[in-house]
């Protein structure tokens, strides 16, 4: 049996991210944020799974980081 992915249309991802629908485009046209997968001529959603990736390596590379002096 198959476990496919949950996918996360853009409000969705707008929730867990924090970040705008515009925000959200922009970071895919730069490649630092998962790609959509296009479901229909005007319907796309992302892999949760890769979101919740994405959102991980920001808490590790804030976490990683060295303390800045407030």
């Amino acid at each position: 049996q198959h476990h496919l992915p949950a996918l996360l249309r853009i409000s969705e991802v707008r929730r867990l991210t924090g970040l705008s629908d515009s925000a959200i485009y922009r970071a895919v046209q730069r490649g630092q944020f998962p790609r959509p997968l296009k479901l229909s001529e005007r319907s796309s959603a992302w892999v949760e799974s890769e979101v919740r990736g994405w959102i991980a390596a920001r808490i590790a590379e804030r976490d990683n980081a060295p303390a800045r002096a407030v």
